[in-house]
């Protein structure tokens, strides 16, 4: 390690190198496709079109940052023929060097899901979703993918109109027969959301039914905490906590938000939450923390998709690095001596630490360069795959209505 230029001691700056070697986020393959709100698409000329193009993209992120070498895959969206489409993937993996990630099913966006999936009243709607889920659990299996990530819409709009009670009795039928299905190595991660697209009341609304749940189903079964899906205040890095304590802590979808779910870039709104949450994790012990699954889960609407995850992932590195600096054993010496001022400024320092330098010199001793975003805007991989993906992104359907 040279100098680092940010006045890191150099024990601290071996820190930051052994927490970033072993630093990986997920790249979601939709963060790379058109995609909007309910109110329409912005079109944009270069975002991916294909499940190969994701795979292009997913891997130019990656040979830029060093942190990214499993692109989730949504099931409809990327697998339309379900376990026909394997090969199809496998082959993808070898040509761009990438890895399948988390299995996404799709769950809500059928016609039969109008009045849920897995807690509808349909017994035949219920068997639908559930056959997905298995094929979903299949696909994972073949990929050797490890996690199989459930967002589950169902819900309600209204008061009376439907019983929550014999809901939570089909959650719990349809999610237990996927985790008997569940091969050696694989999990399922239950993830929770307070509202949208129900407004009345979320089958899954918040930690503690999504805890409950992975809990009745098996050990296989863990809860994903998306950063976007809570009231606002809410305390995110508490839940964490109470999650490691209990050992049902699966893995984080990472976003940020100024008001809802509202997918922003990562740190773009508050950094220092993100910072509190890796703080929490990084105080874990080893094995803890090796089983949680870190993937982001974004919606690009106005920044370029390829710029945006490259944003997204060495902001992530930075602040991971911030959280690495932090002299757990004198924290935890000032918190058992209620020293408050001290503690506190023992944990804000390591924020308000500049990491850029040792961040980069870690990337260049990595072979990584040192600047991701100015490598990609040198590279002229955006403006390469804007005009071969232009006139086909053209015709997209932007509209609302």
């Amino acid at each position: 390690m040279g100098n680092n230029g940010a006045g890191v001691a150099e024990r601290d700056a071996q820190r930051v190198y052994s927490a970033l070697d072993g630093f990986r986020i997920e790249v979601p393959s939709w963060g790379f496709a058109n995609t909007g709100t309910r109110f329409g698409k912005f079109i944009q000329g270069g975002a991916a079109t294909t499940i190969e193009e994701k795979f292009s993209d997913a891997a130019q992120v990656n040979a830029l940052t060093g942190a990214s070498p499993t692109v989730a895959l949504h099931v409809l969206w990327d697998l339309p023929h379900g376990r026909a489409d394997v090969p199809a993937i496998q082959a993808l993996e070898k040509k761009y060097g990438m890895k399948s990630g988390s299995i996404n099913p799709n769950l809500f966006q059928s016609a039969e899901y109008k009045y849920g999936s897995i807690a509808n009243p349909s017994a035949e709607v219920r068997g639908m979703a559930l056959k997905h889920l298995l094929d979903s659990v299949a696909i994972g299996q073949a990929l050797g993918s490890k996690d199989v990530s459930l967002w589950i819409a169902d819900g309600s709009n209204y008061p009376g109109t439907q019983s929550i009670r014999k809901r939570i009795g089909w959650m719990e039928e349809v999610l237990g027969a996927t985790h008997a299905a569940l091969g050696e190595g694989q999990r399922m991660l239950v993830e929770y959301k307070p509202f949208e697209p129900a407004f009345y009341h979320t089958d899954i609304a918040d930690w503690g039914m999504a805890l409950e749940l992975v809990r009745r189903c098996g050990p296989k079964a863990k809860v994903l905490v998306d950063t976007g899906h809570h009231a606002q205040a809410t305390n995110i890095e508490q839940i964490v906590t109470w999650l490691l304590h209990v050992k049902e802590l699966g893995g984080f979808h990472f976003n940020d938000r100024k008001y809802a779910d509202d997918d922003l870039t990562l740190g773009s709104i508050d950094p220092y939450q993100v910072f509190r949450i890796f703080h929490e994790i990084l105080s874990a012990e080893e094995k803890e923390r090796a089983d949680v699954a870190f993937m982001i889960d974004q919606s690009h609407n106005l920044k370029g998709k390829v710029e945006a995850m490259v944003q997204t992932v060495a902001m992530a590195q930075e602040l991971y690095a911030k959280a690495a600096l932090i002299d757990q054993a004198k924290l935890a010496e000032l918190q058992q001596e209620c020293r408050l001022v001290e503690a506190e400024e023992c944990f804000r320092s390591s924020f308000w630490q500049d990491v850029r330098p040792i961040v980069r010199e870690w990337r260049v001793a990595r072979g990584l360069p040192a600047e991701p975003l100015k490598a990609l805007a040198e590279s002229g991989y955006v403006e390469k795959i804007t005009r071969e993906r232009e006139s086909r992104n053209a015709r997209s359907v932007s509209t609302y209505a």
